[in-house]
């Protein structure tokens, strides 16, 4: 019987003790997503307050800023932008700059990565660390050289001015090389015992296999040149060459009409990230993802 009883008394200890971790672990997966859903809050609420502002009056915009319900609600504001045939002019600058340059800097960082990972060359360490002390440096010092640089080569109040110094990203070449790297040199054997060049086994070998890679660079790019502006304002200064983040932020500080202008501003904002929104949510389960399994050993 004392056998009997200490057994029993050992497995209610467990019991506690088991019910206690279990217990432990509930209060620590909901305290951590609490503090989650607390800072998906106070990211999300000024884009919240952006859309439901867009959809109010100048008067409830102004007595009213930080409600959330537009009393009356109204798309004056976006049947204005509709209307503004600057917006479209903003619109499209925009979709060229950012089209040209997300799908060459794609290529060029792509092929730099991989000449710097596979290719062996005279000068290659101090071309990776400059491109990595590059990314060290903030990019606003750069501003004053890269106007200079553009205004020496003729290219200042030009698309190519918009376009040229965007084509190269140091992170973009960064990010490529390492997974080129992590890529095994076996894949390439036997297109090279086929007689295929380096060219040719980058192409149609090994860029294939980087598209988590690809994917990444090909978001990071779009949202760069879409959501760029200190580059463009000291590449361009013609108003037939604003984009849409130069155009918002004249909007934003009252260059182009009186008033405080709340719900216009806000309403070009809000259209303004859709694409780049749109862009992450299709493609966000891809990025970056491993590339194990590429080859069977």
């Amino acid at each position: 019987m004392s056998t009997d009883s200490a057994a029993v008394t050992t497995s209610r200890a467990l019991s506690r003790t088991n019910a206690s971790a279990v217990r432990r672990r509930r209060i620590a997966t909901t305290l951590t997503y609490s503090f989650l859903i607390a800072l998906a809050i106070v990211f999300l609420f000024p884009f919240v307050i952006a859309i439901a502002t867009s959809f109010k009056t100048e008067p409830n915009a102004t007595a009213d800023p930080l409600g959330l319900v537009p009393s009356p609600f109204t798309t004056q504001a976006y049947h204005d932008l509709f209307h503004n045939n600057d917006f479209f002019l903003w619109v499209k600058n925009s979709v060229i700059v950012t089209v040209c340059v997300t799908l060459l800097r794609v290529f060029l960082d792509s092929l730099a990565g991989y000449a710097l990972a596979r290719l062996r060359f005279r000068g290659r360490g101090a071309a990776f660390a400059t491109i990595v002390a590059v990314m060290a440096v903030p990019g606003v010092v750069l501003l004053i050289p890269k106007f200079l640089v553009i205004r020496q080569f003729g290219m200042y109040d030009t698309y190519y001015g918009l376009i040229v110094p965007l084509l190269v990203d140091a992170a973009g070449v960064f990010i490529m090389k390492n997974f080129f790297e992590s890529i095994p040199v076996s894949v390439e054997e036997s297109a090279r015992i086929d007689g295929a060049g380096s060219f040719r086994i980058f192409w149609s070998v090994v860029l294939p296999m980087a598209r988590p890679a690809l994917i990444t660079i090909f978001i990071l790019s779009f949202q760069g040149s879409w959501n760029e502006l200190a580059h463009f304002i000291v590449a361009a200064q013609s108003t037939s060459l604003n984009t849409l983040t130069k155009g918002v932020a004249q909007l934003a500080s009252g260059q182009l009409g009186s008033g405080n202008r709340y719900p216009l501003k806000l309403g070009a904002s809000v259209l303004m990230t859709i694409p780049v929104a749109v862009l992450f949510f299709i493609f966000q389960r891809r990025i970056m993802n491993s590339s194990a399994g590429a080859v069977k050993e």
